[in-house]
């Protein structure tokens, strides 16, 4: 596997993948990898002929406050990972080559970025678009792959796509979990012992609304339900915990299909994202 830190090797590499070994995909990481971004990988694999797989902590997608400086940056680790499961090339940025000096352009998408993460994190989303944007041009592969568990994310890179004429797939890969239920995240590296235990009442509240709302009880009190159960599980805020329609994300208050639970909760200081389709 080649680790490269500069644009000018980078596209050098690359147009030789292209001329010899066929259909490129990329799997957009901030490291810290597990088994979710594993399976992209896996993923990636089985659907193009080349992996590509990039790390950046992107500083524009962290507000004040949030955990930039605390962000876990185990690249060797990470590359040994990358290299085990054949991935041809790992993009690892100096921050110049993303945002040389001067830089003053941003990436943002509308509607769909506000509401959910959009309202609890400002300016996090345009910051996500913005490196999204400059990787897919930088690497210009025929599909990228993200995962489901970040959905909002995932709905406004396949908005951005459409609307800047990338013309490579966007593919979503469904949420890979532990044993007990819990998304895989980097930051379950945050939870204490008894935080990990009561943080499972994330996707346990998530599966019993669902299949609440999908037998017809009225979304606003099944998500009343679902909030207490949080609270007295252990979470002490919620950002979120509300009913989209999977595509345009727009809020539901009756159920309609396609739908999506998505739900943003705090438990100690660490802050749990997940979503289900209802089904």
């Amino acid at each position: 596997m080649q680790i490269i830190r500069q644009l000018d090797p980078l596209r050098d590499v690359l147009d030789g993948f292209r001329k010899d070994l066929g259909r490129i995909g990329l799997v957009p990481t901030m490291g810290a990898l597990h088994s979710g971004h594993m399976r992209l990988v896996e993923v990636a694999h089985d659907q193009c002929d080349t992996v590509v797989v990039s790390i950046f902590v992107n500083p524009a997608q962290f507000g004040a406050g949030e955990d930039l400086d605390s962000y876990p940056r185990p690249e060797a680790e990470d590359a040994a990972l990358l290299e085990q499961a054949g991935v041809a090339l790992l993009w690892a940025p100096t921050p110049d080559q993303v945002y040389p000096e001067g830089y003053a352009t941003n990436v943002s998408v509308g509607a769909i970025s506000d509401g959910l993460c959009g309202a609890a994190r400002p300016g996090h989303f345009d910051g996500v678009a913005t490196v999204v944007t400059k990787l897919f041009n930088q690497v210009r592969p025929d599909a990228a792959f993200f995962g489901e568990k970040d959905y909002q994310q995932l709905a406004i890179i396949r908005r951005l796509a459409r609307d800047l004429d990338f013309t490579h797939d966007v593919i979503g890969v469904p949420t890979v979990r532990d044993s007990d239920g819990l998304a895989l995240s980097s930051r379950n590296a945050y939870l204490t012992v008894q935080q990990r235990s009561q943080a499972v009442a994330l996707p346990e509240a998530l599966q019993e609304a669902a299949g609440a709302i999908a037998d017809g009880e009225p979304v606003a009190l099944v998500i009343e339900k679902a909030k207490a159960k949080l609270l007295a599980s252990g979470f002490h805020k919620i950002d979120y915990l509300e009913l989209r329609h999977a595509e345009t994300l727009r809020i539901l208050d009756k159920y309609d299909l396609p739908a999506r639970l998505l739900v943003a909760a705090h438990i100690g200081r660490t802050r749990l994202i997940d979503n289900i389709p209802i089904s």
